[in-house]
C-alpha cells in the first residue's frame, strides 16, 4: 500500500516524553451489543489506548511494536498495540465485524479490511495540537486526512453509493485526552502556566468540537466519545505526582473530571445542532477507577504498578525486550505504567457498553 501517510516522515525534533496514555476491561465479563443492533464497519480515532499499530513505521518513541508488548497476543506478536494483547478497538470490532481492527497504515492491509473498518488512532496523540507534536505522532488533523484518503479508496472498491451507506451507518469511536493531561498540561510544557484547569479544558473542547464537526461532515453519525480516565491513578502518574506514597495525582483527576463534565454538555449541544447525529459520551473514568480502587472484586491483586519492569515508570521505550515481566499478568490491572492489561480492558469495555451502549446504538 502506497499511502501519503505511510511515506510521510516527522520533521520536528524529537522531544522524549515518557509518560503516555490510558483506559479500560475482564476474562469473565461478556461483552455484548444491545439486541438487534448491527453496523457495517467500525472506525477508531485517538491515542495509544486504541492504537492498533499506526505508529509502527514512524520515527517516534511512542511505539509498541517490540516485546514485551504483545506477550499474550496470538503468536506473541508485538503488533503496535500498547498492551499484552488486544485493546478496546479490537474488543468492540469483534462484537459485530471482525476479530481484530487493523491499523490503517499497516502495509499488509487487505481490501476486505477497508470495507469493514480500520483504526486511525496514533499513540501519543491528543486534542491539544501540542500533544502529538511532543510525541511525534499523528495528530487528529492527520487522522482525519487518513479518513479522507480512505473514503477515496473505498469508493474505488465498492462505489460511491455503498461508500456513503457505510460511512453513515457505521460506528465511530474516539479515545483521547490522557496525553493532553499527563504529557502536556502536567508535562514539560508551559501549558499549565498559561492555562488554569477551566481554560485548558476549554482549549481541549475547542479542538474536540472542530474534530467532531469535520467527522460529521464526512458522513459520521453514530459517534462514541470516551471521556478522560482517572489518569492521576495510573502507575506512572502516581510516581510522578503522587508523592512518597504514590497516591493518585489529585490534580490530574480533577482536570479529567472537569473535562468529562464539559464534554458531556458539548455532545448534548452538538446532537441538537446536527441532524441525525448520535454523539454519545462513554464513561471510562468510573469503571477504571473501580478496578483500581477495588481490584479484588475482579480477581486482580495489583493496581498501583504495571506488569512490565518495576511497573512504576516503564512505558513505551523503557518497557522493552530488556525489561522483566511479572509472573502472572492476570494479577495486574496494568500492563505497563500507563496502559491496562487485556483482561482489564475487557472488563471496562463490558461495563461501558452496559452503561452507555443503549444510547450509542439507538435506544434512548
Amino acid at each position: 500500500m502506497h499511502s501519503l501517510f505511510v511515506n510521510s516522515h516527522p520533521c520536528s525534533i524529537l522531544l522524549f516524553n515518557l509518560i503516555l496514555l490510558v483506559l479500560f476491561y475482564n476474562t469473565t465479563a461478556v461483552i455484548k451489543l444491545p439486541p438487534n443492533e448491527t453496523y457495517p464497519a467500525i472506525f477508531v480515532f485517538g491515542d495509544s489506548t486504541v492504537d492498533t499499530g499506526n505508529n509502527n513505521n514512524r520515527i517516534t518513541p511512542t511505539r509498541a511494536n517490540y516485546s514485551p508488548y504483545g506477550y499474550d497476543f496470538k503468536g506473541k506478536v508485538a503488533t503496535g498495540r500498547f498492551s499484552n494483547g488486544k485493546v478496546p478497538s479490537d474488543m468492540i470490532a469483534e462484537l459485530e465485524i471482525k476479530e481484530l481492527l487493523p491499523a490503517y497504515l499497516d502495509p499488509s492491509l487487505q481490501t476486505q479490511d477497508l470495507i469493514t473498518g480500520v483504526c486511525f488512532a496514533s499513540g501519543g496523540s491528543g486534542y491539544d495540537p501540542l500533544t502529538p507534536k511532543i510525541a511525534l505522532t499523528w495528530s487528529m488533523s492527520d487522522q482525519l486526512g487518513m479518513l479522507k484518503e480512505y473514503i477515496v479508496r473505498l469508493q474505488g472498491i465498492v462505489g460511491v453509493n455503498r461508500t456513503n451507506f457505510i460511512l453513515t451507518r457505521s460506528l465511530y469511536l474516539i479515545s483521547l485526552s490522557s496525553c493532553d493531561i499527563a504529557n502536556v498540561y502536567f508535562g514539560p510544557t508551559s501549558r499549565r502556566y498559561k492555562y488554569d484547569f477551566a481554560s485548558y479544558t476549554d482549549l481541549m473542547l475547542k479542538y474536540a468540537t472542530k474534530f467532531l464537526k469535520e467527522l460529521y461532515s464526512l458522513g459520521a453519525r453514530r459517534i462514541g466519545v470516551f471521556g478522560a480516565p482517572p489518569i492521576g491513578c495510573v502507575p506512572s502518574q502516581r510516581t510522578v505526582a503522587g508523592g512518597l506514597h504514590r497516591q493518585c495525582g489529585e490534580g490530574h483527576n480533577q482536570l479529567a473530571m472537569l473535562f468529562n463534565a464539559k464534554l458531556t454538555t458539548l455532545l448534548d449541544s452538538l446532537n441538537k445542532d446536527m441532524p441525525n447525529s448520535r454523539m454519545v459520551y462513554l464513561d471510562i473514568y468510573n469503571p477504571l477507577l473501580d478496578l483500581i480502587e477495588h481490584p479484588e472484586k475482579n480477581g486482580f491483586k495489583i493496581a498501583e504498578k504495571g506488569c512490565c519492569g518495576t511497573g512504576i515508570i516503564e512505558v513505551g521505550p523503557i518497557c522493552n525486550p530488556l525489561s522483566t515481566i511479572c509472573t502472572d499478568v492476570n494479577d495486574y490491572v496494568f500492563w505497563d505504567s500507563f496502559h491496562p492489561t487485556e483482561r482489564a480492558y475487557k472488563i471496562i469495555t463490558s461495563q461501558v457498553l452496559k452503561n452507555d451502549g443503549n444510547r450509542l446504538f439507538g435506544h434512548q
